[in-house]
């Protein structure tokens, strides 16, 4: 007689997250750029954001978001089997930041890698780690987005330099039998990607093999690759595109808009985030809102806003969560997640 077959699930075991003590108010910006806090709030809902310190690095703040997932879920690094680094602002070309982590956490022997898919990166490593884990590859991965987006800023560019800030998010994830949990866990995700959008966001510097069809790059005083941004189109299709693909989600998973209890969006425009939640019809009290304190930190804003959120004890057991998020690329996607932390 054929044995039962046994259905895995990726659960959420521990989060955690890192952000840098150094505070930047729409004040302080006041005496860099020629911008006010009631310029940048009304057009962003941003009042601040972190900075990462000198002689810190994206390694760190990664570092520091694992060890709070570790100890959340009660494992060491030694209970692990993969490690993942959603980052754009690697500590190097190579190794990997990834590897570097591996390095500062104590460990070796498992596997260690980067994902670049900007701000999307988490929601991507989320969806590759749920396959891996699904297909057998591991039990336990760390999934981490981090990110130091102020060291590609153009600090005299009043339209970019005030969304971004710096910091960490990670999550253990683990296999689990869904005869022993329920429905809980990872249920699906979507992911999207359009490169011929690449001219409307992108940071750039040069090398022999550029290509011939981008002009120049823009760089800040120190000589280094600077993010640029046609902010009016990107906010017209992230809207459009986010607004699609929560849809799409849903329909992969065989769900309605109706049976999602938290959204947990990309951090990047208080506009775009209330955009999504209106075509699922929710209203604020069920939106993860971090961007105000915390800015746009790239990869590292939804497992950041996760990790607020699950610390206020506002994510309770059996709910669903909707995470999206879009970026240069243009990338963009989503995840749907049953909780089943207690």
């Amino acid at each position: 007689m054929a044995g039962r077959l046994n259905i895995i699930r990726t659960h959420i075991t521990g989060v955690g997250g890192y952000l840098p003590e150094r505070v930047m108010t729409n004040k302080d910006l006041e005496s860099i750029v020629d911008t006010d806090d009631a310029w940048i709030f009304e057009r962003t809902g941003i009042r601040e954001r972190h900075i990462i310190a000198d002689g810190q690095h994206t390694s760190d703040l990664a570092a520091a978001a694992a060890r709070q997932a570790l100890e959340d879920a009660g494992l060491s690094v030694d209970d692990l089997d993969a490690l993942i680094v959603a980052t754009t602002t690697p500590d190097m070309i190579f190794p990997s930041t990834a590897t570097i982590v591996q390095s500062k956490l104590g460990a070796s022997g498992f596997p260690a890698w980067d994902i670049q898919a900007v701000c999307s990166g988490f929601v991507y490593g989320l969806a590759q780690a749920d396959a891996m884990i699904r297909a057998g590859m591991f039990h336990r991965v760390l999934l981490i987005g981090a990110e130091s987006m102020s060291r590609i800023m153009d600090w005299t560019d009043r339209s970019t330099c005030v969304l971004f800030g710096d910091g960490a998010g990670a999550v253990i994830l683990e296999a689990r039998d869904a005869s022993e949990d329920g429905h809980g866990g990872v249920i699906g995700s979507v992911l999207k990607a359009d490169g011929s959008y690449r001219p409307l966001l992108m940071a750039r510097h040069p090398h022999p093999g550029a290509s011939p069809d981008m002009p120049d790059m823009a760089v800040d005083a120190a000589g280094v690759a600077a993010v640029e941004m046609q902010g009016n189109e990107v906010f017209r299709n992230a809207v459009n595109k986010l607004g699609e693909v929560v849809g799409d989600v849903l329909a992969h998973c065989s769900m309605q808009p109706a049976e999602v209890d938290w959204l947990i969006p990309h951090q990047a425009n208080i506009r775009i985030i209330l955009a999504t939640a209106k075509k699922l019809k929710l209203d604020a009290g069920h939106i993860a809102i971090t961007v105000e304190k915390h800015a746009n930190t790239s990869a590292a804003s939804v497992p950041l806003a996760l990790n607020s959120y699950y610390r206020e004890g506002r994510i309770r057991k059996g709910q669903v969560l909707l995470l999206e998020a879009f970026g240069a690329g243009f990338v963009w996607g989503a995840n749907l997640v049953r909780w089943s932390k207690d």
